[in-house]
């Protein structure tokens, strides 16, 4: 049992701090959120190591952390210095991503910077497709509010077209 938990986390290991980071925005963070998850997952692996799609699991569990360390107080919450951009979203990206609601950030990162489609998003948030399109047509449009002019956002997005009307 070990030898597979280790195997995949040792494999995943990138990809899960690359999601965390995307998320949070914050390095430090990530890295909470990431071993949050893998304790997690280790305690549940039996049960999840026979699930068809693994990452999926490990995704969501991800997001969750995400949404649950949005949804505390800021008097738990530390502040910390930025850390170099480390992705390849821009600085002007992450800041307006900060500005709109915890879930339409978690679809928007899933769907457009990890490349996740509707019915994988939708697993791993545990809600319905529709409800993922609904969360990504409020997200961009709070983007494009936040952003500006479509030319310019559509350079941040280029898996998204954020012109009125614009989803793929």
């Amino acid at each position: 049992m070990d030898e597979d938990y280790l195997a995949y986390v040792n494999g995943r290991l990138p990809a899960l701090r690359r999601l965390a980071y995307l998320l949070s925005g914050d390095q430090d963070q990530a890295d909470d959120l990431v071993q949050e998850t893998i304790t997690k997952l280790y305690a549940r692996w039996p049960k999840i190591s026979r699930a068809d799609n693994v990452d999926t699991h490990a995704h969501a569990m991800i997001v969750r952390a995400f949404l649950d360390e949005k949804r505390r107080g800021w008097w738990r919450r530390t502040s910390r210095p930025a850390p170099p951009e480390q992705t390849a979203a821009p600085a002007m990206l992450r800041t307006a991503l900060r500005q709109i609601p915890a879930r339409q950030q978690a679809v928007l990162v899933l769907r457009f910077l990890c490349d996740r489609p509707v019915t994988d998003v939708a697993q791993i948030l545990g809600c319905s497709e529709g409800a993922v399109k609904n969360q990504t047509s409020q997200g961009l449009s709070a983007l494009r509010k936040i952003l500006g002019p479509p030319a310019h956002a559509a350079n941040l997005f280029p898996a998204a077209k954020l012109q009125e009307g614009g989803l793929r």
